[in-house]
C-alpha cells in the first residue's frame, strides 16, 4: 500500500466502519421494520420501540464520535464520552427485558420461527456488547484499545440485523453471526496493512467471540435441556 493510502486508512478506517455498520443496520432491519414495527398486524410490547430507538442513537453516536476524533475535536469527544457511557450502559439495561419480553410476545401469539432456545441468541450478544464496552471505559485513556473495544462492542450488536438477511445469504443456520466476525476481522486486516501485527484486543477478543458464538449455536440447534429449562423458566 502506498504511502497515501496507509494515510487514510489510518485516518479514516475507523469512520468508515461506522458507515459500514449503518449499511448492514439498514439493509437488515429495512426488511422487517414495516412489518414489526410500522404497521404491526399485532402491536409490539412498547419496550420494542425504546429498544430501537436506544441502538438507534448509539449507532448515531459512533458515528459522530469518530468525525470528532477525525476533525481534531478531541476535547468534546472525551467531553460526550460520558454520555456514551451511559447509552451503552442503557443497550443491556434494556436489551435483556427486550429478549424476555419479545420472547414471550412471539410464543403467545405463536410466532412460527420463534422458540424458547433462542432466547439464548439475543443473550449471548448483550454479553458480549456488555463485556467490550466495560473494558472500552476501563481502558478509555488508552485509545489503542479504546477504539478496538467500542468497534467490538458495536460489532455484537449486528448480529439481529444479520440475522435479518436473506436466507440465501445464511446457507446454515445462526451463520449470521459470520458477517459480525468479518466486520471484525476488517480490524484485524487494518492492523496487519498498518502495523505488521494483530493488536490484543483482536488476538483475544475475536476467539472469544468465536467460541461465545460456538456455544449459542450449539446449544440453541441442539435444544440441550439445561438451557430449555432456563429459557421456560425466564418465559414464564
Amino acid at each position: 500500500m502506498t504511502p497515501k493510502g496507509a494515510s487514510l486508512l489510518d485516518r479514516y478506517f475507523y469512520f468508515f466502519m461506522s458507515l459500514l455498520i449503518v449499511v448492514v443496520v439498514v439493509s437488515g432491519f429495512s426488511r422487517t421494520v414495516g412489518r414489526n414495527l410500522i404497521h404491526p398486524a399485532v402491536p409490539p410490547p412498547f419496550i420494542l420501540y425504546v429498544h430501537a430507538a436506544v441502538f438507534s442513537v448509539w449507532v448515531v453516536f459512533l458515528i459522530l464520535q469518530s468525525v470528532l476524533v477525525r476533525t481534531s475535536n478531541v476535547p468534546l469527544h472525551r467531553l460526550i464520552g460520558w454520555f456514551g457511557v451511559t447509552l451503552g450502559a442503557a443497550i443491556p439495561a434494556v436489551g435483556f427485558p427486550t429478549a424476555i419480553t419479545m420472547g414471550r410476545f412471539n410464543l403467545a401469539h405463536s410466532v412460527s420461527d420463534y422458540s424458547a432456545e433462542q432466547l439464548l441468541i439475543p443473550f449471548s450478544d448483550m454479553i458480549m456488547f456488555t463485556v467490550c464496552f466495560a473494558l472500552a471505559v476501563y481502558w478509555r485513556k488508552k485509545p489503542e484499545f479504546h477504539r478496538r473495544l467500542i468497534l467490538m462492542a458495536t460489532c455484537a450488536l449486528t448480529a439481529a440485523a444479520f440475522g435479518r438477511f436473506p436466507s440465501g445469504l445464511q446457507p446454515l443456520p445462526l451463520m449470521f453471526y459470520t458477517g459480525v466476525d468479518l466486520l471484525i476481522v476488517l480490524g484485524v486486516a487494518r492492523d496487519l496493512v498498518l502495523n505488521r501485527r494483530v493488536h490484543r484486543v483482536y488476538l483475544y477478543g475475536l476467539p472469544a467471540f468465536i467460541i461465545g458464538q460456538t456455544i449459542a449455536m450449539y446449544t440453541v440447534l441442539h435444544k440441550l435441556p439445561g438451557w430449555l429449562k432456563v429459557a421456560n423458566a425466564v418465559l414464564q
